[in-house]
Order: structure tokens, then C-alpha cells, then sequence
């Protein structure tokens, strides 16, 4: 069966099946297909059609998508991100505008508040800067504030940047920021793992952080309140076994005082240290690149 087919299959999974996504991702990866796994969701009557009747119409999305500049990847495809394949909540498919290339394996996110100081938005430029002048890819989620500062700072640098969004990739949110999308996926890429039609959603963006926590080696929070989703994607990042490095001048804050004393997170007062602490971690096999 062409990697078309198993897309397809894949898909109409998803959309069809009653199980949650990341449970759909484990059983598509233990039977080694999603045609499979779709066949025997159907149950004895999955003998009654022959390929599937819905499967062309799905691989004729899955075209018109790709037309558009979308590229599907499935947790099957080589292609998918093997930093994002190791989480245990890793999504069975993601949408991709642009290219992911093997580099961004070295990727660190650079995340922070919508409402950021100037302060703040002047140390994610310098974290950038850093990141990519060694060679990281500098993931980000495409927000106002601190998200905005690190893609643009990358950009201003040549270098690689990965905008991770909460909506479908046909959108853009905030829709000020559609020019920085488009941009971002010229030079480097746009990740999503909802259909490219999906609106922003309270529920989409914990999911977005998730994603980007599990496509980088670790997660840089700049600045971030009590309510913040970095302040989410700071746990989830740990769940992940991922490293969490918090701006010193987040420990005026009340969470961040009591993150800084979990294991595996690590308190910067400059972006040099953050590099540091991955090239020792990577160097004594904790992380992998």
C-alpha cells in the first residue's frame, strides 16, 4: 500500500474514530499501518468494501492540501519529527508549511508572554540571536510579545525558526501576525496538528505547547504569568523529560520560584548558560539531538 493510501487511512481514522488521537498514534505505530488499524475498527463489515469507499475522497484532500503548500505528516512517515516521535503525547498527524529539515532536531523553544516587557522582548531577540549563531533551529509560537521577538530575531539572522500554532495552518492567530506565518514558511516552517480549517480555541493551545515541547530539546520561558500557557508548556516540557530554563527575573514570580526547584529545570541570568547546560547534556547522552 503507497504512503498515499496509508495517509488516507490514517485520516479517515481520526475522523471517524472514537478513541482519543494519541491513542489512534499508538496503535497505528504497533500494527505498522493505519489501514490496518482503520479495518479493524470497522469490525467484520470492513470486508464487505473493498478499498474503503471514503479513502479516495480523503487522498483527495490530502492532494489539494499538498497543492496548497501543506504537507501531512504521519507518525509513520520517516519524515515526522523524531523529537516529537519519543512523547508519550505525540499526535498522529501534524501539517506542515514550509520544510522540516534533519537540523531541527537541534531546536530550543523560546516562549513567553503575550503582554511582554520591553525587557523581556530584548532578552528573547538576545536568546535567539544566541541559539541560532550556534547552530540551533529557535522554535516558537507564533503569539504577540515574546514569541514574535524570538521568530523575528531568528529571521534577522538568517537562521531557522519553527512557528508552532493553535490554529489550522489555512488560518493565523493573532491575524496581525499572517505576514510573519507567511514568512516563517518560506525560511523555515509552520507546524499544526489540527485540520488547516480549525479556529483558535482555549483547548487548541495547551495542545500547540505540547507540540512544541515535544518537537525541541528544551523550552526557554522568557516571561510568563501564573495563567500563562508557557508557564504550561513548562510542565509539560518536564513530563517530557526535557529540560526547562527560566529567565532569572521570573523568580519574582510565585510559580517560577517553585518550578525552580523541580529537577531539570535551570535558572539563566544569560543566554550563554543555556547553551552551555544542552551541549553538557547532549555531550553525556541525557539528550539526544
Amino acid at each position: 500500500m503507497g504512503l498515499l493510501e496509508e495517509t488516507a487511512a490514517l485520516v479517515l481514522l481520526l475522523r471517524t474514530g472514537a478513541k482519543p488521537w494519541q491513542q489512534y498514534a499508538e496503535l497505528v505505530e504497533e500494527a505498522g499501518s493505519a489501514m490496518a488499524v482503520l479495518e479493524e475498527e470497522a469490525g467484520p463489515q470492513a470486508q464487505l468494501f473493498a478499498p474503503h469507499p471514503d479513502l479516495e475522497v480523503v487522498a483527495g484532500q490530502i492532494e489539494q492540501w499538498r497543492a496548497e503548500g501543506m504537507r501531512l505528516l504521519t507518525v509513520l512517515d520517516p519524515g515526522y519529527p523524531e523529537n516529537l516521535r519519543a512523547v508519550h503525547d505525540r499526535p498522529p498527524l501534524i501539517f506542515v508549511a514550509g520544510e522540516l529539515v534533519r537540523e531541527d532536531a537541534r531546536s530550543l523553544a523560546v516562549v513567553g508572554t503575550r503582554q511582554a516587557s520591553a525587557g523581556g522582548r530584548a532578552l528573547a531577540r538576545a536568546i535567539a540571536e544566541h541559539l541560532v549563531e550556534r547552530g540551533y533551529t529557535v522554535a516558537s509560537g507564533l503569539a504577540m510579545g515574546i514569541d514574535t521577538a524570538a521568530h523575528t530575531a531568528a529571521l534577522a539572522c538568517e537562521g531557522r525558526t519553527i512557528a508552532v500554532i493553535g490554529t489550522g495552518l489555512r488560518r493565523a492567530y493573532p491575524p496581525q501576525n499572517a505576514p510573519l506565518q507567511r514568512r516563517i514558511a518560506r525560511s523555515g516552517a509552520v507546524v499544526s496538528q489540527f485540520w488547516p480549517d480549525a479556529p483558535p480555541s482555549r483547548r487548541s493551545f495547551p495542545m500547540r505547547n505540547a507540540v512544541m515541547s515535544g518537537m525541541t530539546l528544551a523550552s526557554v520561558i522568557v516571561e510568563a504569568s501564573q495563567t500563562s500557557g508557557s508557564r504550561m508548556q513548562a510542565r509539560l516540557a518536564l513530563a517530557h523529560g526535557r529540560p526547562v530554563f527560566l529567565a532569572r527575573g521570573l523568580l519574582e514570580r510565585a510559580w517560577a520560584r517553585e518550578f525552580a526547584t523541580r529537577p531539570g529545570t535551570h535558572v539563566i541570568a544569560e543566554p550563554a548558560e543555556i547553551t552551555a547546560t544542552i551541549q553538557r547534556l547532549t555531550s553525556s547522552g541525557v539528550l539526544v539531538p
